[in-house]
């Protein structure tokens, strides 16, 4: 009996200098199946992540950066030779953008109508902004500073893809009116000008009703005078491709035959 305590005694003494070293008792109650596989569910449960993000509601809300503002027909957005700090998102609406050189000749290099950017050319190292951005009808347009923006393109892989399906798409644009410039004429020109107005060969819906504009705007677009704009728009009306009541200004209907002026003799880039 002696004997038997001793031995106890020491399995307690060496259990309370080193745990480690004594073996768990063959008593232990057996884990049942329910319990296993209890454990295994829950160690197979997914995590809760946050709600996925979306582009089109992050830039309808206002905060962390973002401000909307409604603008009236021919009200400034901003001006070239502003400081360029922020990119503007248009939710509804159309503006164009212009360039005046040295000599005060004005050009209108691109209308923007809805779900597209501007004035991001901030992003990259563009101090002063190099073009004036003027609302061509009512607009609300968002504002999204330069840092927030920056933010959310590195964090959120939805409104990158967004915003980078902008900026090829507007690279696209760029080339194809240079090649337009170069080598159509100014009648072709024209042509295309008001199909693009109209959206037609983008995946939203055409507007074959282009809002007010005028012929000046028209000529500034295609690089030409107003007199050669109105002799063509005349002479697209009379074949059946457009159709406008009084002057252009009240609006202008776009017919998809339009497209036979530009298809006509397009011009052959060789590699």
């Amino acid at each position: 009996m002696a004997h038997k305590t001793k031995a106890r005694a020491g399995k307690v003494i060496a259990a309370a200098t080193n745990p480690g070293s004594v073996r768990p008792s063959s008593r232990t109650a057996p884990v049942s199946r329910k319990s296993k596989a209890a454990l295994r569910k829950k160690a197979v449960l997914p995590k809760k992540g946050r709600a996925s993000f979306d582009p089109k509601t992050f830039l309808a809300r206002v905060g962390d950066g973002r401000s909307l503002a409604k603008y009236h027909k021919s009200q400034i957005v901003f001006s070239q030779g502003e400081v360029g700090d922020a990119v503007f998102y248009i939710q509804k609406g159309k503006v164009k953008v212009t360039v005046v050189s040295e000599q005060g000749k004005e050009a209108v290099v691109a209308i923007l109508g809805t779900d597209e950017f501007f004035g991001e050319g901030c992003l990259a190292g563009q101090v002063q902004r190099m073009s004036t951005v003027t609302a061509m009808t009512d607009a609300s347009i968002v504002r999204l500073e330069k840092a927030a923006i920056v933010r959310v393109i590195h964090e959120e892989p939805a409104f990158s893809e967004m915003f980078i399906a902008h900026l090829l798409g507007r690279t696209i644009r760029v080339e194809a009116d240079l090649v337009d410039q170069l080598f159509n004429s100014s009648e072709k020109r024209l042509a295309r000008m008001l199909l693009l107005l109209a959206n037609f060969g983008k995946e939203t819906k055409p507007e074959p009703i282009i809002a007010k504009i005028s012929q000046e705007t028209l000529a500034e677009m295609i690089g030409t005078t107003r007199s050669r704009v109105s002799f063509f728009m005349n002479k697209f009306r009379k074949l059946g491709f457009i159709e406008y009541n009084g002057g252009i200004e009240n609006g202008i209907e776009v017919h998809s035959s339009l497209l036979n002026v530009v298809l006509h003799e397009q011009p052959q880039i060789k590699n």
